[in-house]
C-alpha cells in the first residue's frame, strides 16, 4: 500500500473516481472530477483519506448508509449520491453515448429521463440471521458485509414503511445462518416477497410463515426460488390498464415512471403498425401496451411469465388479439422469414442483448423496430448490426431507473 495525491479525472463506466498516473488509470470511490485527494492506493485501487480541492458539484448524500462514513458501513446499493444532479444526469447519458460510439455510431441521443427518490416499487435486499436477529440490507460493495438499513431514500414509502414487517417474514423463513437475497416488489395488491436460496425449508417454516404473514397483513404472497409458501391475494402490477400477476421471483420494472417512459416510447415509434412482435416480452410490459392498438405475437422463454401475460390478454376486454409463444430466443431466434410479416418489432433482452436475434432482425427488413435495453455495451453492439444492414436510428433515449447508480436503460427506435 502506498499514500500519494491524485488529481480525479473523469467518472469511470462503475460510477468511480478515475485518475491518470504513469502507472495507468486508478480507481478512487466517492470522489469528483477536479476534485484532489490523498490516497491510500493498493495497485490501481485507492480509497480517499483527505481531499484538499473539493469539486462544486459535490452534495451532501441524502442517506447515512452512503459513503465511507455510511451507518454500520458503506451500503452497496447506491454509488453516486455525492453527486450533484447535472453531474449525475450528464454522467448517465455519457454512459449510452460513450457505448454507442464505440461501435462508430453517433446518433442523437435525447436528454436523460431523470428518476427520483422514493420512485423504487421492486428492491433486492440480502438478509441473514444473526444471534441479535435479522440483518436485512445491502451488501457492502465488494463485501459480503451486509450493511443494515432502517430506512432508503429510493425505495418506495410502501416498502420503506414496512423494513420491520419484512424482516419479521424473512426471520420466520430463515433456516440457519446462511445469508439469502429477498427481492421485494410493491404490488397493487400488497408485497411480494421472493426470497432465493433459503435451504431446507420445512413444515416448521411453512406454519412460521403464514402465521406472521396472516398476522401482519399487506403481504401479498411469499415465495421461496419460484414456491409459493403463501398466497393471502395475487399479486397485480398494471400494464398499461392491464392487470397482471407475475410469476413468484418473476422480472419486473424496477419503478413504474421509467415503465411508462419506455412504454410511450415504444407506442410512439410503432405509430400504425398494425401487427407487431414482442420479443423477450416477459409478462407483458409491452405486448398488453401494444395490444390496446395492434395485434400482437408476444415470445418469451420463461414459461411462467408468459402465461402471466396470455391470462392477462385473455382477461381483458378491448385487446387486439394477442398470441404467445415460448421459445428461447438466445439458442433460436426467429428467422428472417417468420419476422417479414410484422410492421414492427419490438425486443427488450437481459443484459447480453439479442446478438443472434438482431442478425435475423437486420436480414428481415421489418420498416420498424424498436430496441429496449438496460445495458448500453450490448445495445450498442446490436444496433451496429442492424445499421451495418440498412437500418437508421431515428432516436436514442436514456432512462434512469436505477437512481444513483451506474446503471441506465434506454430505448433506440430504428426505421429501414
Amino acid at each position: 500500500m502506498t499514500t500519494e495525491t491524485l488529481t480525479i479525472a473523469r467518472l469511470g463506466s462503475g460510477g468511480d473516481g478515475i485518475a491518470d498516473t504513469s502507472a495507468g488509470p486508478v480507481y478512487v470511490p466517492f470522489t469528483l472530477p477536479g476534485e484532489v485527494v490523498a490516497v491510500a492506493r493498493v495497485k490501481n485501487h485507492a480509497t480517499v483519506m483527505s481531499m484538499s480541492v473539493v469539486s462544486p458539484e459535490r452534495v451532501t448524500p441524502p442517506c447515512v448508509h452512503f459513503g465511507p462514513d455510511g451507518k454500520n458501513g458503506t451500503c452497496g446499493g447506491c454509488t453516486l449520491q455525492h453527486a450533484g444532479d447535472a453531474l449525475y444526469h450528464d454522467f448517465k447519458r455519457s454512459l449510452v453515448v460513450a457505448a454507442l460510439k464505440s461501435k462508430g455510431l453517433t446518433p442523437e441521443v435525447a436528454p436523460l429521463i431523470v428518476a427520483r427518490p422514493g420512485e423504487r416499487r421492486r428492491v433486492v435486499f440480502t438478509a441473514r440471521r444473526t444471534e441479535k436477529g435479522m440483518l436485512l440490507g445491502f451488501n457492502q460493495a465488494g463485501s459480503h458485509h451486509i450493511v443494515s438499513i432502517d430506512h432508503c431514500p429510493i425505495a418506495s414509502d410502501g416498502i420503506v414503511s414496512r423494513l420491520e414487517d419484512i424482516r419479521r417474514v424473512a426471520g420466520a423463513v430463515a433456516t440457519s445462518s446462511e445469508p439469502f437475497r429477498l427481492t421485494v416488489l410493491e404490488t397493487l395488491s400488497g408485497l411480494d416477497l421472493a426470497f432465493e436460496d433459503v435451504k431446507k425449508i420445512g413444515d416448521r417454516e411453512r406454519r412460521a410463515v403464514t402465521q406472521c404473514v396472516l398476522a401482519l397483513r399487506g403481504i401479498a404472497r411469499v415465495s421461496n426460488d419460484g414456491e409459493i409458501l403463501i398466497e393471502p391475494q395475487k399479486p397485480e402490477i398494471d400494464f398499461g390498464g392491464v392487470r397482471v400477476s407475475p410469476p413468484a421471483g418473476g422480472f419486473t420494472q424496477a419503478t413504474k415512471e421509467a415503465e411508462e417512459a419506455m412504454a410511450d416510447l415504444v407506442l410512439a415509434a410503432l405509430g400504425k403498425a398494425k401487427r407487431v412482435a414482442d420479443l423477450f416480452s416477459g409478462s407483458g410490459t409491452f405486448a398488453l401496451r401494444i395490444a390496446r392498438k395492434a395485434k400482437v405475437h408476444a415470445v418469451e422463454g420463461e414459461e411462467k411469465a408468459l402465461k402471466a401475460l396470455d391470462h392477462a390478454a385473455r382477461n381483458t376486454q378491448g385487446l387486439k388479439p394477442v398470441t404467445v409463444e415460448r421459445r428461447d430466443l438466445f439458442r433460436r431466434p426467429l428467422m428472417a422469414s417468420e419476422l417479414k410479416v410484422y410492421d414492427a418489432v419490438v425486443f427488450d433482452p437481459p443484459r447480453a442483448g439479442a446478438e443472434d436475434q438482431c442478425k435475423e432482425l437486420a436480414r428481415s427488413g421489418v420498416k420498424v423496430i424498436v430496441a429496449v435495453s438496460c445495458n448500453p455495451v450490448s445495445l450498442a453492439r446490436d444496433l451496429a448490426l442492424l445499421t451495418a444492414a440498412g437500418y437508421r436510428i431515428r432516436q436514442v433515449t436514456p432512462i434512469d431507473q436505477f437512481l444513483w447508480s451506474a446503471h441506465v436503460e434506454a430505448v433506440a427506435v430504428l426505421e429501414k
